[in-house]
Formats: C-alpha cells, structure tokens, sequence
C-alpha cells in the first residue's frame, strides 16, 4: 500500500502498527487522508482497507462512489507523476498515546486493577502502557499477536476468556477491544458483560450532570435497547436515532454540535477527543467514571438502565428480493406495532451489505417478543426467502 501511494506523487507517513483510531487521531491532526489495513472485529482472512479522510472521518457513500469511478477509469495508467517520499514518523505515534492519558490525566486510576484483552490486534502496542500511566493495576491477556490470530477466541467479540480472567484475579473490571481497538466490550468484577447501550447511558448521564454534554443530547442508532430511551427520558436527555453505522453516528453528530453517540457493539464517540470511535479512549473514559463514582461498574450499569428483551434474526432472502413491495409483511409488522404500543417496538430492515433481513422484536413481556420475532421470521422466510 505505501509503494502504491508513492508511486502516485503522495508522501507517505508510516506509522508501524496502530489502532484505527489512533491512525484518524494523526489523520485530524495534521488534516490528511488516513489508511488502515485491518479486519477490524473478523478472522485476519477479512483484512480488507479502512480510508479516512482529512478530519480523520470515514468517508462519506457520495466520496466512496466517487473514487471507485475514478478506480475503474480507463486512464488511471497514464499517471505521469514523480514518486513521493516515505518516512517513518515515531513521535506522531506517542502524540495519540499522550492524547488519550491526558483526556484523564495521569493517576487518574490509581488503586485500581483492570484486565485489558488486546484481541491479539493493535492495542496491544498502546493499552497497557497507557493504562499502567494511568496509575491502574494492568493484567493484560490477548497481547500475544502473530498476525493470523487476531480476534481469535479474544477480544470484543469473545470476552469470556476476560470475564475468567478478571473473575481469578479479583479485578475491579476487564475491558476488551477489537482487532483495530476502535470498540470496547466491559465486563464488571464478577465478569458479566455490562451492555453496550448502558455503557452508552451512563456517559451521556455522566456528561449531563457536568455541564459537557452539548445541547443535552446524544446519538445512538435503530438497534439501541427501548430500556437506553426509557433512561434517557428519565434523564431529560434528548436522544438521536439514526441509521446503523458509526458514520451515521459521527454524521448526526455533527450536523448539531453534539458531543456524545454509539452503537450497542462498542463503537462510542467523544467528539471533543476523537473523530471516530475509540476502545481504549473509552475503556479509559469508563475505568475514569467508575473511579470518580466510587461504586462498581454493576452497581451503576444495574442501576443506570433495565433492559427490555430483545430478539434479533438474520432471516436469508434470494437476492433479487423487493423487501420494500413485501405488504403483507408490512401490513403484519402494523398490526403488531399496534398490539404493542408503547410496551415494545419492531424492525425490520434489510442488510446493506448481504443478503438478509434482520428482524428485531423488543417487548416487555419476553414470551410476547419471542413469539412475534418467531411469528416475522417465518413470515420474511415464506414471503422473500430462498425457498419461499
């Protein structure tokens, strides 16, 4: 990839092996285009490139487009352009370590001990140390990577290896990132994962009662649980529903001026610190709050929201599949909606990027939620399916 940009006139900054974030963080600083080879929360065989644009944001589906128009333009091979410089830059990778410690200030976890599960991936190269200048106990698991493990039986997506380990060593949390660290799942000091969308709750909580939560609102997208909305309405805190994404997230954010969105996976964005989503940043901004609270991660979590149940399918379709003519589907998922009412909520929406729909059902009543999320799925199946 850096051959590829020089040999395109462009000077290329090699920044070794650094979280995604950490990668828009330098993107921002110094306003230029960013680039990530990564496979994210997936097997290492699903590495593919993550582009940033200056500003560190992904890009917008408009900028997608427009390149792959020029990608496959018939005289992309008559560039004629003097190649660009490459060079290694080490202090541009201490000034993002230096940013995330200072966002709490050294010491700020002294006297606690947290397990960090680097996912085998590019945390492992900034967590520990940033935690150890924190002040924390660091016990750190997943930081063995060979480049073929990466995510394997560790990290975000698997955190009961952490929850064991945080269980043994009498930790006061754990917090696991993915494969590029720019999420965080957080298991409390019995080892139960606490759920994204508190996580999400107790920042936005956190914020508003010292003033930084900007117009005391925060973003989240469709998925996010009815019990972070029944919170936030308890709170007084306006909440933005937007598409998945954390581009759809970044977006909303900063078409008003807010400071705070995420999605339940992990991915949250303090916009005062950081462009895109931030595992370690988090895992430091939580660690933080917890801290200052003087209470466990389960007391406050238990404490901040309930969850409703919540059922989720990813239901096949033949590809040339119109979900959207589908009306006996719709005219279903009405009537469910109006049995609901304000005691659960249903989606339904087609994947962007495979074949499929998924079908989400929340209730109160979790015997209700499984019988209709059971009731829509067979319905998407017959109507839309491969065999129907």
């Amino acid at each position: 990839m850096i051959d590829g940009l020089a040999s395109s006139g462009v000077e290329v900054i090699d920044l070794g092996v650094l979280p995604t974030p950490g990668v828009a963080f330098v993107a921002a600083e110094l306003n230029c285009p960013g680039f990530v080879v990564s496979a994210s929360h997936n097997p290492y065989w699903d590495n593919g490139i993550k582009v940033l644009g200056p500003g560190g944001t992904k890009l917008s589906t408009d900028q997608e487009q427009a390149i792959e128009a020029v990608l496959h333009a018939d005289d992309l091979d008559d560039l004629d352009v003097a190649p660009g410089a490459q060079h290694v830059d080490a202090s541009l990778f201490e000034r993002y370590v230096d940013h995330v410690v200072d966002a709490v200030g050294a010491g700020a976890l002294d006297g606690m001990k947290i397990v960090l599960d680097c996912a085998q991936g590019a945390s492992t190269v900034t967590a520990p140390s940033i935690f150890e200048r924190l002040g924390a106990d660091v016990v750190v698991v997943g930081n063995d990577p060979t480049g073929t493990n990466i995510n394997d039986g560790v990290g975000s997506t698997h955190p009961e290896m952490l929850a064991e380990v945080v269980r043994a060593e009498s930790a006061h949390l754990g917090l696991a990132f993915d494969g590029d660290a720019d999420r965080l799942v957080a298991v409390d000091h019995h080892g139960g994962v606490v759920p994204g969308d508190a996580v999400i709750a107790l920042f936005a909580t956190d914020l508003a009662e010292r003033g930084e939560l900007n117009h005391n609102a925060v973003v989240v997208t469709v998925m996010t649980n009815l019990g972070f909305h029944r919170a936030m309405e308890r709170a007084g805190i306006a909440v933005r529903v937007v598409a998945v994404g954390d581009r759809n997230v970044v977006e909303a954010i900063d078409a008003e001026d807010l400071s705070l969105g995420g999605e339940q996976s992990g991915h949250i964005i303090f916009r005062r610190l950081a462009s895109t989503g931030d595992g370690v940043l988090t895992g430091v901004l939580l660690a933080d709050l917890v801290a200052r609270q003087q209470r466990s991660l389960l007391e406050l979590s238990d404490e901040i929201m309930t969850l409703v149940p919540q059922y989720l399918n990813a239901v096949p379709i033949r590809r040339d599949a119109q979900v959207v003519n589908a009306e006996d589907l719709w005219r279903r998922v009405q009537e469910l909606e109006g049995e609901l009412g304000d005691d659960g909520r249903i989606l339904v929406r087609a994947s962007g990027t495979e074949p499929v729909v998924r079908v989400m059902v929340e209730a109160d009543d979790d015997a209700h939620a499984r019988a209709i999320v059971e009731e829509l799925t067979e319905l998407v199946a017959t109507t839309l399916g491969v065999s129907g």
